[in-house]
């Protein structure tokens, strides 16, 4: 039994005949008198029996036909959903930011998305930050912002924003004071980071690295606003891009930034997402509001 036979009885029952239902199928009626009879081939009995030329639907009948609009209905049903997805009506999107401190950003972005997609849900998936490429990969994120665009050819980077990383510090710090940070500056430092492993971490790949230099400790503390307690408190120093940190001491005065090198530590951040599926509108929508929202920010 196929769709179309049930399509078939469907409007034969509700059309009141082969002849209307011919009209609303857009088929002759021979070829419609065909379908039906070889459905009831397929079924192996009378689906209609017929008096004074008019199709009663036999006990058989009556349970397709009811089958056929529950088939029916759903697919309608699951078409309309799949429309809503690839034009935007409703969905979801799962996302994470690979640094930390990013994520302040996050509630103004979100109210004024969701203003505008009201029946999309966004999702942060936190647990994945420290791997968000994998998570790209195995289809557990949607979009991830990242700095780091290893080659793959399933996932497209779209450049983002180029961004400052700048060193924490307690205005205290012996540090405190310099225009800018050499790499033999942290030799005697604990430096601060929010997780393992060390070679994902900016300053140590692209800046301590290259000379040979491993702090004197290294502690890994998941938590933004714990980590800026330990530097407040001098056990520490940390980094975080200049624009986020604007934002976490703009009102703390106990703390100060530091150039990071003669030139600065600089790097781009990249939008990740799969290359193989075709993104409905309010995906395109939400990366355009990201920029804009981080543009903002900065």
């Amino acid at each position: 039994m196929e769709i179309r036979h049930l399509k078939l009885i469907k409007a034969i029952v509700e059309e009141g005949g082969i002849t209307k239902a011919s009209d609303k199928l857009h088929l002759t009626q021979s070829a419609l008198s065909h379908q039906l009879k070889e459905a009831e081939q397929k079924l192996g009995t009378d689906i209609f029996t017929r008096n004074n030329k008019k199709l009663i639907l036999t006990e058989a009948g009556e349970k397709l036909y009811h089958t056929a609009n529950e088939i029916i209905n759903k697919l309608h049903d699951t078409q309309n959903e799949i429309n809503n997805l690839i034009h935007g009506d409703v969905g979801s999107i799962n996302f994470c930011s690979e640094c930390y401190s990013g994520y302040h950003w996050l509630a103004p972005l979100l109210k004024k998305f969701q203003d505008s997609y009201p029946k999309i849900d966004l999702n942060i998936v936190v647990e994945i930050t420290g791997n968000p490429l994998k998570g790209i990969l195995e289809r557990t994120l949607d979009i991830a912002i990242i700095s780091d665009p290893a080659k793959n050819e399933n996932v497209e980077f779209l450049e983002l924003f180029e961004d400052e990383i700048v060193l924490i510090v307690s205005e205290n710090h012996r540090l405190a004071s310099k225009e800018y940070v050499s790499p033999n500056d942290f030799i005697d430092e604990n430096l601060i980071i929010h997780s393992l492993p060390i070679d994902k971490v900016t300053l140590y790949d692209q800046f301590l690295k290259p000379e040979n230099i491993t702090p004197k400790k290294i502690t890994p503390i998941p938590l933004t606003e714990a980590s800026l307690s330990m530097v407040k408190a001098e056990m520490g120093v940390m980094t975080m891009s200049e624009w986020s940190a604007k934002q976490y001491l703009k009102n703390d005065p106990s703390l100060k930034t530091v150039r990071i090198g003669k030139k600065g530590l600089k790097r781009i951040q990249y939008i990740a997402i799969l290359k193989a599926l075709k993104h409905p509108q309010y995906f395109n929508s939400f990366i355009d509001y990201l920029k804009a929202e981080i543009h903002n920010t900065q």
